[in-house]
């Protein structure tokens, strides 16, 4: 793993009117690390993603992704940047099929704009990189499917391929496993590992099994604030961190 950060939060903060949730966040997230962000409900993990990827404007600080300022950049120029994310709520395209899915994804990646005479079955590289995708995310079977008919399971397999066919570098996932069982769980962190694979993660997941199994650093955000960054063992013998959130069960 490379030290340097791809992904740098300057004293970052948030108000919605007198209301501030974001107090003061400064990160430092190395390229091609596993880093996880946990804390209570209402702690502003979400609204910290949002922040990141331009779907909210900061109300101070800075964000750079790569050493380029992104802090007031909308989310398609941050996204054309290589970073991507999901979102708590599948997000994904019902009505088309898993495949076609995954083809919107990849086509601005690979150089493509909008255009009205060009055939999408005649790019062949469209093709290749979609059917590898598909296959990849282990949906190789029901590529022709209508995505709102897989199961939730796949619904959010198929939103972490979409995630990653655009050649994301640094990869955003909110509660990645939520409202999965232990087998579906199981098999999302057997994807995430293998589709991010040298890439920049950064997750937000209640499911402290898979936060400490996962990632290499955790951050932990609480009122707005992050209390300690370190690595797992480092966080599950934080004093702060235990009374905060995990509770003695984490010892």
């Amino acid at each position: 793993m490379n030290n340097t950060p791809i992904l740098e939060l300057a004293d970052v903060t948030k108000s919605f009117g007198k209301t501030q949730i974001i107090n003061g966040v400064s990160l430092a997230v190395p390229r091609g690390e596993r880093h996880a962000i946990i804390g209570p409900n209402g702690a502003g993990k979400s609204t910290m993603f949002n922040l990141i990827s331009g779907r909210f404007p900061v109300s101070s600080g800075k964000i750079l992704l790569d050493g380029n300022d992104i802090t007031a950049m909308p989310p398609f120029e941050i996204n054309r940047r290589k970073l991507s994310r999901s979102f708590q709520v599948t997000n994904i395209f019902h009505r088309l099929s898993v495949y076609d899915n995954i083809r919107c994804a990849v086509l601005w990646s690979l150089g493509y704009k909008h255009s009205f005479w060009r055939s999408l079955n005649r790019l062949k590289d469209v093709t290749e990189l979609a059917n590898h995708t598909v296959e990849e995310i282990g949906l190789g079977a029901k590529g022709e499917a209508l995505a709102g008919a897989l199961t939730y399971a796949e619904q959010r397999a198929l939103e972490l391929g979409i995630t990653i066919a655009g050649g994301a570098e640094v990869i955003l996932l909110d509660e990645p496993t939520a409202g999965m069982n232990h087998s579906e769980t199981d098999a999302a962190v057997e994807l995430i590992l293998k589709v991010t694979k040298g890439k920049t993660l950064l997750m937000v997941e209640h499911d402290m099994g898979v936060v400490f199994g996962m990632a290499d650093r955790i951050s932990v955000l609480v009122y707005g604030k992050i209390i300690a960054t370190g690595p797992p063992e480092e966080i599950r013998g934080n004093k702060a961190v235990k009374e905060a959130y995990l509770g003695e069960e984490a010892v």
